[in-house]
């Protein structure tokens, strides 16, 4: 049985941003809340479940029990790993809930969710998934750029899944929208061993710090 924590009553919203490189204790995981049209996606996923339940990293997730947000939950807690899940409460409304975790959180929004398992994680891994996945690694981008943490965030390149995305990246930095050191913020790999290789080396460039959190 899950324990749930239910902040969605708070109306006051305090952003917090780990900015101090530490071990990677805990990775958020972003994916879709459908397992998509390869079977390898699924399987990369309860593959990433099993690795971090053995390396002993806590997964902080969306707290769906469905797709592959469900997949990579369930293979870490088979294994004996622990698993947060973060999600609004008109999501739970909706019984898509993991009831199963070792802990629940309620929010109200979508933004708290993301702020929180930020608040949480002490990196981010990107599987396949639709716009919530985009929106969701793209926010964690930004904040990067914006000097707001210094985390790794890392693509897991299942089947070329990402390769269009990774291209289209890579022509925003050729037309001058996006800068060198923003570009090699983002860490890839199609092997979970060398994405969990890159982000424990990763060392973030150093950025001027634009915003402050209460500017959120």
């Amino acid at each position: 049985m899950a324990k749930i924590k239910d902040t969605s009553t708070t109306e006051i919203l305090t952003l917090t941003f780990k900015t101090k490189r530490i071990s990677m204790k805990a990775i958020t995981v972003f994916c879709g809340s459908s397992a998509g049209s390869n079977v390898e996606y699924k399987t990369q996923a309860t593959l990433l479940g099993i690795k971090m339940a053995a390396e002993k990293i806590h997964l902080i997730y969306g707290g769906a029990k469905i797709g592959l947000m469900g997949a990579v939950a369930d293979s870490v807690l088979s294994n004996g790993g622990k698993v947060t899940g973060v999600l609004p409460a008109f999501l739970r409304a909706k019984e898509i809930a993991h009831e199963g975790l070792t802990e629940l959180i309620i929010v109200n929004s979508m933004h708290e969710r993301k702020t929180k398992m930020n608040e949480l994680c002490d990196g981010v891994i990107a599987l396949p998934g639709g716009f919530g996945t985009l929106e969701e690694l793209f926010e964690m981008l930004t904040w990067a750029q914006l000097g707001l943490h210094k985390k790794p965030i890392g693509i897991l390149n299942t089947n070329g899944f990402y390769d269009s995305l990774i291209e289209l990246i890579y022509s925003m930095n050729n037309k001058g929208f996006v800068k060198d050191i923003n570009v090699h913020m983002l860490l890839t790999s199609d092997n979970i061993d060398d994405l969990l290789r890159k982000m424990k080396n990763y060392n973030a460039p150093s950025v001027g710090k634009w915003i402050n959190e209460e500017t959120i």
